[in-house]
Parts: C-alpha cells; structure tokens; sequence
C-alpha cells in the first residue's frame, strides 16, 4: 500500500521516509466509487479523510432546495470537510463524486494518533493542512476579485477538459453564475 499513497506524500515532503510511508499506509485503503456517489452527505459527522487519487469531484450546500457548488476536486488531492473532522461536527456540504473516483480512505482519529507520535508524518500533516489553506484562500480571491470570464478562463487553464468532464451547470455552479451566462461566456471565447 505504501508505494500507491507515495506520490501524494512525495508531492508535499519529497524527503518522507519509507517507515513512516509504511506506517500511513497502514491506516489507508484504497476504494473507487461510482458517478453520482456521496461520499459525505451534508448534516452527516464524517470520521474518514479522504484523498481524491482520480476522478472529478465536487463539494456544495443545498440551501432552498438548491445547490451551490463551493469546490471541484480533480488530480490527487485532499477531498473532505477539514473542520467537521477537526471539531467532531456535522458537514455543511455534500462531497460527491462526478465522474468514477478512486480515493485513498483513513480513519481521521487513526491519524491523529499517528501523527503524536511519528515527527515526520506530523511535518506531512501540516504541509498538507497549509496546502488546504492556501487553496481556500485562493478560492476566496478567484470570486472576490475575478469576474465571470476569468473564473472561467482560470478553471479551464486548471481542469483544461473539464467541459467535457463534468455537465455545464456544476461548472457555472462553481463558478457562482448562471448557466445562462456561463453559455454566453463560452459562446463570447469560442467564436473570437
């Protein structure tokens, strides 16, 4: 198992040592789930952290019956509502795969209990959290500061197929518009 979970960890700590890439490993499975799963359903306390290995997928709150995508998953990637799992509380999103996903899955606590006593997986575990940071605060700026154009443009330079990943209104969803006017969008970029 180790060896699977190696280029995740290599990616934040090229250093990590094969003891401790062992010692993850022994608390993570691997398991693939279909289009359309859930994997943490909104009001739900979730006990896992997951790692997105391949697939698209996406994080949204359902607020009167309608649904606003926050994040979209893709590449290797952390996948999961960091806070619930921190503070033991109950989901404010749903995470749900859009296309077959292959995830690697650990018992959070599990980790925890790893990382008080194993320095490097605890260095691992911080630069994964700084990364979790650093892309929320990225998100924050993209729709405080981008407008509908750009957000678009950034996501296709990101994810450049994902028009024909995912359908449509997930992406204006995500990009907080309408599907409307993400067709306008694309039909303005496509016809130059």
């Amino acid at each position: 198992m180790p060896h699977h979970l190696e280029p995740f960890a290599r990616h934040f700590m090229p250093e990590i040592s094969g003891h401790s890439l062992k010692i993850l490993g022994s608390i993570i499975k691997r398991e693939s789930f279909p289009k359309g799963k859930a994997i943490i359903k909104q009001g739900q306390v979730p006990t896992n952290f997951y790692i997105l290995v391949d697939g698209v997928a996406r994080s949204f709150v359902n607020l009167k019956n309608k649904e606003h995508t926050r994040t979209i998953y893709t590449g290797i990637t952390t996948f999961g509502p960091l806070s619930s799992l921190s503070v033991k509380s109950s989901s404010n999103a749903t995470y749900e795969c859009l296309t077959n996903c292959e995830f690697f899955i650990g018992d959070f606590n599990e980790l925890i209990k790893i990382i008080k006593n194993h320095h490097e997986i605890s260095l691992l575990y911080s630069k994964v959290l700084e990364k979790v940071f650093i892309r929320t605060e990225q998100r924050l700026d993209e729709l405080a500061l981008l407008n509908a154009t750009e957000r678009y443009l950034k996501l296709k330079k990101d994810v450049p197929d994902i028009d024909n990943l995912i359908p449509q209104y997930h992406i204006a969803s995500f990009l907080n518009i309408t599907p409307v006017q993400l067709s306008r969008i694309r039909k303005k970029i496509y016809s130059i």
